[in-house]
C-alpha cells in the first residue's frame, strides 16, 4: 500500500524518520523498503536535520535533545500518547525526575496523559515558585500535600505496568518542557469530587478529567 505525504509536510515527516530510525538517508531507505519516496524526503529534510545530527541527538539522551526530537515529532504532527509512548523508554531518570514520575503514577494514572502532564508541571511550577521546597522530590515529599506519600515514604509502583512507562513518558516530557501544559503561575489542583476551602482563594485556570487546576 502506497504511503503519500503533502509537500509541506515533507522536512518535518522525513526529520521524524530520520529521528526514528537514526543512521544515514541511505539506511533510511533501506529500512522502509527503498521507497523513491524516501530519497526525496531525506533530502528535503536537510534544512532541517542531518543523517549526522539526528543520529547524534538520539545518542545524547539529554534534556535538550529530547525536547528537539519531541518538536520536530510534533511539527510531523505526532499527537501526544505517540510522543508518550516514544519517550517511555530512554535514559534512566535522576532521582528527581523519579519523584515526579512516582507523583504521577499515584496521583493520576487514571487520568488522560494530559491530565498527567499537568500534574508533573505543578510539581515543576512548585519548585521553581519560591513558594515551596526547592526540589521536585521536596515538593512531592512535603508533608500533608499530596496523600499518596506516607511520611516521606513512597508506596511501591508496578514497574512493568502500562501505567508506569506512561508516567516514564511524560516525565521525560514534562522535564525537557517538550510539550505545552498548564502555566507557570499554575500551582494547585484538586480532585473534582472535592472542594477544599483554600480554593476559593485562587483562580481556576482549567479542569483536565477529574482534576481542577488553580493559579494565586
Amino acid at each position: 500500500m502506497k504511503k503519500f505525504v503533502r509537500a509541506g509536510r515533507l522536512p518535518a515527516f522525513a526529520a521524524a524518520m530520520l529521528l526514528t530510525f537514526g543512521g544515514s538517508g541511505q539506511a533510511l531507505a533501506q529500512q522502509v523498503g527503498n521507497l523513491p519516496l524516501v530519497q526525496a524526503v531525506v533530502k528535503t529534510a536537510s534544512a532541517v536535520t542531518s543523517p549526522e545530527t539526528a543520529a547524534s541527538t538520539l545518542a545524547l539522551g539529554s534534556d535538550a535533545a529530547l525536547a528537539q526530537q519531541a518538536a520536530v515529532l510534533q511539527r510531523a504532527g505526532w499527537p501526544l500518547y505517540a510522543l508518550v509512548d516514544r519517550f517511555a523508554a530512554g535514559a534512566p531518570l535522576t532521582d528527581e525526575a523519579n519523584c515526579i514520575a512516582v507523583a504521577v503514577y499515584h496521583e493520576a494514572r487514571g487520568e488522560s496523559l494530559e491530565g498527567q502532564m499537568a500534574v508533573a508541571k505543578v510539581i515543576m511550577n512548585r519548585a521553581a515558585s519560591g513558594k515551596y521546597p526547592t526540589s521536585w522530590c521536596g515538593v512531592v515529599k512535603q508533608p500533608w500535600q499530596f496523600s499518596f506519600v506516607r511520611r516521606g515514604q513512597f508506596p511501591s509502583v508496578d514497574q512493568s505496568s502500562t501505567a508506569w512507562h506512561k508516567a516514564l513518558g511524560v516525565t521525560r516530557l514534562a522535564v525537557a518542557n517538550a510539550v505545552q501544559s498548564v502555566p507557570s503561575e499554575c500551582l494547585w489542583y484538586h480532585a473534582d469530587y472535592v472542594a477544599p476551602s483554600w480554593g476559593r482563594n485562587l483562580t481556576r485556570v482549567e479542569k483536565i478529567g477529574a482534576h481542577i487546576f488553580y493559579r494565586a
